[in-house]
């Protein structure tokens, strides 16, 4: 018998498009991966390429052929469109543990010669002085409630309490500040961010976007030569905002910033229903049938059975993702930011506003800054009014992190065991643990045979507004 090989395709050795070529023939050609990439060009992997994946269209061939892109300097807004993608890996610098500089930030591009230009870097320029300025008071305090531990150096100590005031003073920051971020995909992927951002509202986007399709036809030229402008989205996105629909009702933010407003009545018996038919020969139907016809001590105990060995860092049966949660949420852009991270949702955020009101950290007011952080919230409102007559695109820009935002999100109940159980956790930012434990809570009230199982800390969403809110 053959003896069994697994080995690397060194990205070292060979290209991104040899790789993917290699990959791709093994399915009629009986050689061994590194035989067919040996005989294999740059030319000839081109070739293969423009013939089956552009000609004939077999796009799950460049899947293979994987870029990681480093962005520096470029806006948090810009950001949010880089890490739109489902299917890419990304990390990103944090606004938790590092410190921006006053100069940090991207000047919108539509604003060139245009009469609000100086006035917006005026406002920038405020909000990063009283960033700035609220690092001191905020760390006096911490310092103060978190002394120094026996034998902790600086570098250690620094580190321990830096998290506990730079994410209070965050709130501060607009999203026109500058990041780094990091980016892994393939070439499919790659190619469809391009398309995005090349079709953006945004001219900093779509100048990114020229610039990833640059570096990309180094490595990939051939499977992202085509990446282009998508009229669809152009369009599509242009007739849609121009209706300019406004709601006729208040928020109440105290009960409707975490509204389930759909969710499957029937989903956890199609959890138990699918678990069983997973693993014995029956129709779903049948399946279905059976765990109706069980008593509620009956189904416990076969929830017991599918939920009870699970340990907070282990992965449930797939079966749990036949039951969809869908929310309209309310929230502050620094929780935006971690809860974006949760790709495997489908989420659709509106364009950042002033107009929802925003939080203050309780630690602000604590430090004696509460007046300064407001007179900061207020000049950004002031700004983000006069931009949004402009563009309410570019508006975006002058919005601290401290604002509330809409945003409506559909996942199924596997995915809210990774969400609740990662994003209430003791070292996660309070805004999100809030919302992660008022999310657990609204699924454990209609569904509570199986979210019991979801490992959570002994802390409630009313806590945490009070214990590190003064205003939501």
């Amino acid at each position: 018998m053959p003896e069994r090989e697994i080995y690397l395709l060194s990205p070292r050795a060979l290209s991104p498009e040899t790789i993917a070529v290699a990959f791709a023939k093994t399915s009629r050609a009986p050689e061994s991966f590194r035989e067919i990439a040996a005989e294999l060009s740059d030319e000839q992997s081109a070739k293969f390429h423009e013939k089956w994946v552009v000609g004939y269209g077999h796009a799950s061939v460049a899947e293979h052929a994987v870029l990681h892109f480093a962005f520096e300097n470029v806006s948090r807004i810009a950001i949010e469109t880089i890490e739109s993608s489902r299917l890419a890996s990304y990390t990103e610098k944090s606004t938790r543990y590092q410190k921006w500089g006053q100069a940090d930030f991207t000047i919108p591009p539509e604003l060139d010669d245009h009469p609000l230009r100086d006035e917006f870097i005026e406002t920038v320029r405020f909000l990063f002085a009283t960033y700035a300025e609220s690092l001191v008071p905020l760390k006096n305090l911490i310092i103060e409630r978190s002394p120094r531990r026996e034998n902790e150096n600086d570098e250690g100590y620094d580190r321990r309490i830096r998290s506990q005031y730079v994410d209070r003073c965050r709130f501060i920051l607009p999203a026109t500040a500058n990041a780094n971020v990091g980016m892994t995909a393939n070439a499919r992927v790659i190619e469809m961010i391009i398309r995005k951002m090349l079709s953006h509202p945004l001219a900093e986007v779509r100048q990114i976007g020229e610039k990833m399709k640059e570096v990309a036809k180094a490595e990939t030229p051939t499977l992202v030569k085509y990446a282009d402008v998508v009229p669809y989205f152009v369009e599509t996105v242009q007739e849609l905002g121009i209706r300019n629909l406004e709601s006729g009702k208040t928020v109440n933010r105290k009960f409707d910033w975490c509204s389930l407003i759909d969710y499957d009545k029937d989903g956890e018996k199609k959890i138990l229903a699918a678990a069983l038919y997973r693993f014995n020969e029956i129709r779903f139907a049948d399946a279905l049938a059976y765990v109706e016809s069980l008593s509620e001590h009956e189904k416990s105990e076969l929830a017991d059975t599918l939920l009870k060995r699970l340990s907070r860092f282990d992965v449930p049966l797939r079966e749990l993702e036949y039951c969809n949660y869908t929310f309209d949420l309310i929230m502050d852009q620094g929780a935006f930011a971690e809860f974006k991270r949760h790709r495997m949702m489908a989420q659709t955020p509106q364009r950042l506003s002033t107009r929802l009101g925003y939080t203050i950290p309780l630690l602000v007011k604590e430090a004696g800054f509460g007046i300064k952080y407001e007179a900061a919230m207020e000049s950004a409102i002031q700004m983000y009014e006069k931009l949004v007559a402009f563009n309410p695109d570019v508006a975006q820009y002058i919005v601290p992190n401290g604002f509330n935002r809409r945003v409506l999100a559909q996942f199924n109940l596997r995915e809210a065991f990774a969400f609740c159980q990662l994003r209430s956790a003791a070292n996660a930012h309070f805004s999100i643990r809030r919302v992660a434990q008022k999310m657990y809570e609204e699924m454990a009230r209609v569904h509570p045979l199986l979210t019991k199982y979801m490992k959570l800390p002994d802390e409630t969403w009313e806590q945490v507004e009070e214990n590190y809110f003064t205003k939501i």
